[in-house]
């Protein structure tokens, strides 16, 4: 099937360029502006998209929705979706557990949508070959959602298997690759507290060169996003729980990235704001 009105909840700075990967596929794409801060409402005034009423609407227009919101929220969009009686294809590409995947295909159930498992890895697609779109759910509707991103900048990828494995592996893979960042800050926390972390650096520079533990520009970068990788180090820990596994790094992670909250978005945070942050230093005494 052909989707040329597709519907995107919520356009945040993944999702409004995953929506523009749809849009240049050559599909109409639709959003809700209810409730959205003004930042949301100007990605998607540049982007092209049309704006719909309300849920009802954006379900009576769209043949597919994508989900691309923070882990917290994805159950409850589930939910709305459900209640507006949408029977097209549901693509959950959020960050959540397996357990949580299948309570999202609960709240579906028996209202004629059809739910595909998606998870993506890397930045918002801004070029080629940085991004991809892991599907998995039924053949032939997966082989659909596969086919409106091919030729875009966001790589599609199909596991053979069921609703949960995509959002398994998504998971696996952000527990790698983000916890990375809280072990660096809180070794970094660590040597700074005791007056050796240029000591630390210039070691890992020379032992770990290209991690967030040689770069602090690149361990600065966990500040802005922090408030969206909390909730899904939640995720991340009930996924290994389930799986017979424990939860405490993710754990650990979850709460190193709490304390920085307060700098959601803001690009001028410094490694030195975020370490005073873990070691209880004042603003004055960040570096």
């Amino acid at each position: 099937m052909v989707h040329t009105d597709v519907g995107i909840v919520h356009p945040g700075a993944m999702g409004a360029q995953v929506a523009a990967q749809v849009r240049a596929a050559g599909s109409r794409v639709w959003w809700l502006p209810q409730g959205r801060s003004a930042e949301t409402r100007r990605r998607a005034a540049e982007l092209g998209l049309l704006p719909a009423g309300s849920m009802a609407e954006l379900t009576a227009e769209c043949t597919l929705l994508l989900s691309v919101c923070p882990p917290a929220a994805a159950l409850d969009v589930a939910r709305q979706t459900a209640a507006a009686g949408f029977e097209g294809v549901y693509v959950d590409a959020n960050a959540v557990s397996p357990r949580r995947m299948a309570q999202i295909a609960e709240a579906l159930h028996g209202t004629g949508a059809t739910l595909v498992d998606g998870g993506i890895t890397g930045p918002p697609p801004r070029e080629a070959g940085t991004t991809r779109l892991y599907l998995s759910g039924d053949d032939t509707v997966v082989s659909g959602v596969r086919a409106l991103f091919d030729a875009t900048l966001l790589t599609p990828v199909v596991l053979a298997g069921p609703v949960g494995r995509a959002s398994a592996l998504k998971l696996a893979f952000a527990a790698y690759n983000k916890i990375s960042y809280a072990l660096a800050a809180e070794a970094c926390a660590l040597a700074e507290d005791h007056g050796v972390l240029d000591d630390l650096l210039d070691v890992a520079a020379h032992l770990l060169p290209d991690t967030p533990l040689a770069r602090p520009e690149q361990l600065a970068s966990a500040g802005p996003r922090a408030w969206r990788w909390e909730p899904e180090m939640r995720e991340i820990a009930e996924a290994w729980r389930g799986s017979g596994l424990t939860g405490s790094f993710a754990d650990a992670a979850a709460d190193t990235f709490e304390r920085w909250h307060a700098h959601k978005d803001d690009r001028s945070v410094t490694s030195g704001q975020l370490l005073a942050d873990l070691i209880g230093r004042g603003p004055e005494e960040a570096g």
